[in-house]
């Protein structure tokens, strides 16, 4: 136990330092013209002082971050809009609704490329080059298509994140499905077994470890597409208009509070999917 935390907790202090540091750097120029306008002598402690005590900071600390988060959970109720809770909930309803989405298409993809030759050379292709199109400037293009269709809220911020996590559950499920052995795909031939039997029997239990490493990969980058999402849509929940507002009115620490806040959401829903394989797996017997 000791020698998996402490690599954990040398490197957490090492990050908090230089975070620290960089606060340092950033924020002196600004509390140097401060303490020079106030007229009074000052040294480097008023320096020190100053620097990691400003309202709106160029780089927040890490204590700001967490009294700011602390706040945040602990002041309002979950349900109201000035807590984190409530906004990480509309962004991790719009990041697992289009992980659903994305591990349907993937999946469905994934069965056709490795059963079809065909669908291999004409379809893959096309799949890769999909994800060479900058999110930035697709999402706006999703929303303005189906807001004029009708569909607004959280439709077009799920298909923003299944079109970025789809491709990785393509191609972790196509290695995956041909990771069965040929040796035991020859047995089920011999027992005259079809391929739909062979899919479900073999080639899918094949794939489950494949799986769940693209969905680890999935889910952080769907809450990444959720926050995109919301960027142009300018509503008023989600971790993305928390963004937006505090860039608005420069609350740098508002900002990195809900950043922080994307980062444990990310951490908790992988650590969902890591409870799922190893009960799945577990109980198929997989090492």
């Amino acid at each position: 136990m000791t020698r998996r935390f402490l690599p954990v907790a040398t490197m957490t202090l090492l990050l908090v330092a230089v975070w620290y540091a960089g606060a340092l750097w950033l924020n002196a120029p600004q509390a140097e013209e401060a303490l020079v306008r106030a007229a009074k002598p000052w040294g480097w402690t008023d320096l020190l002082a100053q620097a990691y005590g400003m309202k709106r900071p160029i780089l927040p600390t890490p204590d700001q971050v967490a009294v700011e988060l602390w706040n945040s959970l602990t002041g309002t109720a979950p349900t109201s809009p000035r807590n984190l809770l409530f906004h990480a909930w509309v962004t991790a309803e719009a990041a697992l609704t289009g992980l659903a989405m994305g591990l349907a298409l993937g999946t469905l993809l994934a069965v056709g490329i490795v059963h079809t030759r065909t669908l291999e050379y004409s379809l893959l292709p096309w799949v890769i080059a999909s994800q060479t199109i900058p999110i930035l400037a697709i999402a706006p293009m999703i929303v303005v298509i189906l807001g004029n269709l009708g569909l607004t809220g959280l439709l077009p911020k799920a298909v923003i994140c299944m079109y970025l996590c789809f491709f990785p559950i393509t191609v972790g499920m196509v290695k995956g499905l041909r990771a069965a052995d040929p040796l035991w795909l020859d047995l089920m031939r011999t027992y005259s077994a079809g391929g739909l039997r062979s899919f479900w029997s073999l080639r899918l239990p094949a794939s489950l470890p494949f799986l769940f490493a693209s969905l680890k990969v999935s889910v952080a980058i769907s809450v990444v597409g959720a926050i995109v999402g919301e960027l142009p849509t300018g509503g008023q929940a989600g971790l993305g208009a928390r963004l937006l507002s505090g860039s608005y009115y420069g609350q740098t620490v508002q900002i990195w509070s809900a950043l922080v806040m994307a980062s444990l959401l990310s951490v908790l829903l992988i650590g969902v999917v890591r409870a799922v394989e190893l009960a799945l797996l577990g109980k198929a017997g997989a090492r």
